[in-house]
């Protein structure tokens, strides 16, 4: 059953980051933005919610661009679903490149339960490589999250072959925070294997909150979801996966969350179906 899902509230990024997979050229030509009604696909989830009776459905307000970007929609998106984040029912989160955070924002997402991430790639000069020099701006933002929460938020790192090189080294950065850390699997150039990567894994999570995940995503250590426990809304269609944004939707936006049932061959859901199906 579908538990979990992501918005692509926009396609509009105010960075450049060199190894975003949705930037790579196969996939640019779907970026396009396009029209799709976010509170009917939310009154949708809800409906889905009240259904089958579920607690904690997760719901990500991330996907193609950077959600700060149209936070006054955001706002509206989240106070829509208000009621279900107030008892639980929808767990909410965003995750943002950090240069756009402001106080009100982040009072905001705490007064209506959302989780926020930032997304940073531990040693200052491997993030500013990838992620336009932003690392001072980021680590800024933390600080501000942690005056306004009392913690430090969760924190996102791609992890490639920079990474792992200073494994050590990056494992530290993160350990004085305190924050449950997500590792991401940078593909492409510059990229690891699975195999690389859950090593890392391992070794990480002896000195660090790790999340994995369930049937999630390969790409944080978790198992593959495609087509059983999550979906991935943009441009008006869902998709398997934010990564499948340049395959065949599998659905439209407005279709019940129970008529998804995408027609995919049986796999190995310790592998990427992206990776496995060479499409």
């Amino acid at each position: 059953m579908i538990d979990r899902a992501c918005i692509s509230i926009n396609n509009r990024c105010n960075l450049c980051c060199s190894y975003c997979h949705f930037r790579a050229p196969g996939k640019l030509p779907h970026l396009a933005e396009a029209d799709m009604d976010v509170h009917a696909v939310l009154d949708n989830i809800t409906r889905h919610v009240d259904k089958y009776g579920i607690t904690g459905f997760k719901l990500g307000f991330v996907g193609n661009g950077e959600p700060l970007l149209d936070f006054g929609a955001l706002k509206d998106y989240i106070s829509h679903i208000g009621a279900y984040l107030a008892d639980g029912r929808i767990c909410a989160y965003t995750i943002t490149n950090g240069t756009l955070v402001t106080a009100e924002m982040l009072v905001f997402f705490r007064e209506h339960g959302v989780s926020m991430g930032l997304s940073v790639d531990g040693l200052p000069e491997i993030h500013d490589k990838y992620r336009c020099g932003t690392h001072g701006r980021v680590m800024a933002a933390a600080e501000l999250y942690r005056e306004i929460n009392g913690h430090y938020p969760s924190m996102n790192c791609t992890a490639g072959r920079d990474v792992l090189e200073r494994a050590d080294e990056t494992i530290a950065f993160f350990e004085p925070f305190g924050s449950r850390v997500t590792f991401s699997r940078m593909i492409g150039e510059g990229g690891i294997t699975q195999e690389e990567f859950r090593g890392f894994l391992g070794k990480a999570e002896k000195r660090l909150n790790v999340r994995r995940g369930g049937y999630d995503c390969t790409m944080y250590g978790g198992l593959c979801g495609a087509g059983i426990s999550n979906i991935f809304y943009a441009n008006g269609r869902v998709y398997l996966c934010g990564n499948c944004v340049d395959l065949p939707a599998v659905s439209d936006a407005l279709a019940p969350l129970d008529s998804i049932a995408p027609a995919i061959p049986q796999f190995d859901r310790s592998r990427c179906f992206r990776e496995l199906s060479g499409l």
